[in-house]
C-alpha cells in the first residue's frame, strides 16, 4: 500500500511529465540486443497469445480469504498470500492459502483458518488443513518454503502480525509448530515477505524477515483522522505514512534446529526502520554469494551485497535500485526476478500503489541497474493500478519471460468517490517481445485476465504436471482464482527438480542453464517472492521450436558445477547434486 501516493497527490502531474518523455526515454535506455534476440518475422505469427483460463470452479478449492467490507485499518488489507508447496513429497503441487482476521474479531479473541489443499492428481484437491496442523498459525500474512533441518522435506514459514511461525514437515501429512523450540518466537512484528536463503553457505538455510508498521491493536489510528489518513481528500485507512517502521531481523540456522537472531551483526538490520514488504535471496553479481533485496513501501529499497564472511553492505542507491528513475520513492511490494534478456544477469520488477508506475530494473552487471520501465513498456499500462503480486513467467513456452502482475486498490471507499478508479482491478500480463521490450497483451489473454478482482499474491507453478505453468492468485475478497495457461502445443518445455547433497537439500538459489535454440536461458530456486508468496521449487523453461537441449548446466550453492549434453525435451527432471539426470515419473 502506498505512502509516497498519499502524500505526494502530485505524483499523476509528474508521471505525465515522464510518460510525455518516453519516447526520448526509450532511446536513451534502449538495451543491447538480448542473447538469442528474434527478429520481427521470426516470433509468433501476429494475433497468437497463449491464453489464461480460470479453473478454479473444477478444482474444489472453495477457500475464501475474510475480508472487513470497510477496511478500517491497513493491517486488515494487507494480507493474502498464497504458497505452492508439494508438502507430501508425490511430485504434485499442494496449494497453501493464508487468512486474517478483522480487527473486531481479533479484539474479541477470534481467529479464522488458513487452508491446505492436497492435489489429488486429477485435476481437483481435497481440504487436508485440519489433518495437517496448519489451520491457527496467527494472524496470517504470507508464507515461504525452505527445509530448515536439512531432512529433505519443505517446511513451511508463515509471516504473522505479530512475528513468525514455522511448521516442520513431519512427513507423515502433518506439519508440527516448532517456532518456539527453533527461536523464532523472539519475532514479535509485522511480519511480511519472509524468505530463506544460506547466505553464509554453512548448508543450513536462514530466514530473512522483513517488517511493515509498529501497529497496536490496543492504540488505534482514528480512520480519516489527518492527512496521512486521506486519498485524495477522501477518508481512508491510516498508513503507513505517519506511522512508525519495524526494523527487519535475520535468524542465523544453527544447523541444530535453532535459530539466532544477527540482523544487526551482520548488516541488514534496517536501522532506519522503513517500511518492509517485500524480500527475496539471489546473487545479483554472479559472485557465488547471494545478496538480499528488500522491497520498502513508499521508502527506498534496499540492496544488500554480501561482502562474504557473514557481512553485508546497502548499496541501494549506488546500484540504481532504490527509487525509481526520477529519484523518487516509491510504493515498493511484490518482487519478481527474471534473465528476462538472457543475459545471464538476473533483472528485478517491482509492483507499486495506483499513480506511480511498475519498475523494471535491468541487471546491467557488477551491481549496476537500470530503470527501464518506460523504455521496455510497461510503466504505462500500471499507472492505475495498485500491483501486488508479480512474476516472470514463460506463457507460451517460447523459451522468452512475459510479465504477470495482479492488481487490486486498498481502500473500498474509492467506489463511491468517483476517482477515476474502482477498488476491484483487472490483472495485466506483459508479452516479451524478445528484444528488452514487452507489450500489454491483457485485453488479448482471455476473461480471467480483464476481470476486476482485489489480488493479492500471485504463485506460479505447474500444477498438473503437463508441462505448462498455471498461475494461482489469492484475492482479499472473494475466492482465489487458478488460471490455467494454454501455450502454443507447438512449442517444447522442460523441468527440473534439484537436490542438494552437500547442504541445503532444497538447493535454494541453485542456478540451472539451459542452452538450446540459439538461447542460453538461467533461471534459479528461489524462496518466497512476489508478494506473500511462494512459487514453485522447480524450474521450468520454455523452449520455442527446439525439441532438444543443447547442453544443461547447474551451479550449485556450494559453487560446484554440473553439466549434460542432449538432453530430451518435453520431460520432467530430478537431479541429486553429483549425480546424473534422471526422468521424474509424476
Amino acid at each position: 500500500m502506498s505512502s509516497s501516493s498519499r502524500s505526494r497527490f502530485g505524483a499523476i502531474v509528474l508521471l505525465g511529465s515522464l510518460l510525455v518523455a518516453s519516447a526520448v526515454e526509450a532511446q536513451r535506455q534502449a538495451p543491447a540486443k538480448p542473447r538469442g534476440a528474434a527478429s520481427a518475422a521470426q516470433r509468433s505469427p501476429a494475433g497468437r497469445y497463449p491464453q489464461l483460463v480460470d479453473i478454479t470452479s473444477s478444482t474444489g478449492i472453495r477457500f475464501e480469504h475474510l475480508a472487513s467490507p470497510e477496511q478500517r485499518y491497513i493491517v486488515e488489507s494487507m494480507g493474502g498470500g498464497v504458497a505452492l508447496i508439494d508438502y507430501d513429497g508425490d511430485g504434485w503441487l499442494d496449494i497453501y492459502f493464508t487468512n486474517s482476521p478483522s480487527v473486531a474479531m481479533a479484539l474479541e479473541g477470534k481467529k479464522v483458518k488458513s487452508a491446505l489443499y492436497r492435489n489429488n492428481h486429477d485435476g481437483t484437491f481435497t481440504d487436508v488443513t485440519d489433518k495437517a496442523g496448519v489451520e491457527y498459525p496467527c494472524w496470517a500474512m504470507g508464507a515461504a518454503v525452505g527445509d530448515y533441518n536439512n531432512d529433505g522435506r519443505p517446511d513451511l514459514a508463515v509471516s504473522c502480525f505479530g512475528g513468525v511461525v514455522l511448521y516442520r514437515n513431519n512427513g507423515d501429512g502433518t506439519f508440527a509448530d516448532v517456532t518456539k523450540q527453533s527461536g523464532l518466537d523472539k519475532d514479535s512484528g509485522w511480519a511480511t515477505g519472509v524468505t530463506f536463503g544460506d547466505y553464509d553457505g554453512d548448508g543450513f538455510v536462514d530466514l530473512f524477515v522483513p517488517h511493515y508498521v509498529d501497529f497496536d491493536l490496543k492504540d488505534l489510528p482514528t480512520f480519516g483522522s489527518k492527512k496521512t489518513c486521506q486519498y485524495h481528500d477522501v477518508p481512508v485507512q491510516c498508513g503507513p505514512r505517519g506511522l512508525k517502521g519495524y526494523p527487519d531481523t535475520l535468524f542465523h540456522n544453527n544447523g541444530d534446529g535453532t535459530f539466532t537472531e544477527l540482523a544487526k551483526t551482520v548488516g541488514v538490520d534496517d536501522a532506519k526502520r522503513f517500511f518492509g514488504l517485500g524480500a527475496v535471496w539471489s546473487d545479483f553479481d554472479n559472485d557465488g554469494k547471494i545478496d538480499l533485496f528488500v522491497a520498502n513501501d513508499g521508502e527506498p529499497n534496499y540492496l544488500y551485497r554480501n561482502e562474504g564472511g557473514g557481512r553485508f553492505k546497502e548499496i541501494g542507491y549506488d546500484a540504481g535500485v532504490a527509487v525509481s528513475e526520477d529519484g523518487v520513492e516509491q510504493a515498493n511490494m511484490g518482487v519478481a526476478l527474471g534473465d528476462f534478456m538472457h543475459t545471464g544477469r538476473m533483472s528485478v520488477a517491482v509492483s507499486h500503489f495506483s499513480d506511480e508506475y511498475m519498475t523494471l530494473y535491468r541487471n546491467d552487471g557488477n551491481l549496476n541497474f537500470t530503470d527501464v520501465s518506460h523504455a521496455a513498456g510497461i510503466a504505462r499500462s500500471t499507472v492505475p493500478f495498485v500491483g501486488w503480486g508479480d512474476a516472470f513467467v514463460d506463457l507460451d513456452n517460447s523459451g522468452w519471460l512475459d510479465l504477470v502482475l495482479v492488481n487490486g486498490h486498498v481502500y473500498p471507499q474509492v467506489d463511491n468517490a468517483k476517482l477515476g478508479t474502482a477498488y476491484r482491478e483487472p490483472k495485466l500480463v506483459f508479452q516479451n517481445q524478445r528484444d528488452g521490450t514487452f507489450k500489454d497483451v491483457s485485453a488479448r489473454m482471455g476473461l480471467a485476465v480483464t476481470a476486476p478482482q482485489v489480488s493479492r499474491g500471485l504463485a506460479v507453478g505447474d500444477l498438473f504436471n503437463r508441462g505448462r505453468l498455471d498461475l494461482v492468485v489469492e484475492n482479499l475478497t472473494g475466492l482465489p482464482m487458478i488460471l490455467e495457461a494454454r501455450p502454443d502445443p507447438a512449442h517444447h518445455w522442460v523441468s527440473f527438480e534439484l537436490e542438494g547433497s552437500t547442504g541445503d537439500r532444497l538447493a535454494l538459489n541453485a542456478r540451472v542453464f539451459v542452452n538450446a535454440g540459439g538461447a542460453r536461458q538461467m533461471d534459479e530456486v528461489r524462496s518466497g517472492g512476489s508478494y506473500l508468496s511462494q512459487s514453485d521449487l522447480r524450474l521450468h523453461f520454455g523452449l520455442g521450436d527446439a525439441a532438444k537441449i543443447d547442453r544443461v548446466e547447474v551451479r550449485w550453492p556450494d559453487g560446484s558445477a554440473q553439466s549434460f549434453e542432449g538432453v530430451a525435451a518435453d520431460r520432467f527432471y530430478r537431479l541429486k547434486q553429483g549425480g546424473t539426470l534422471a526422468p521424474a515419473r509424476y
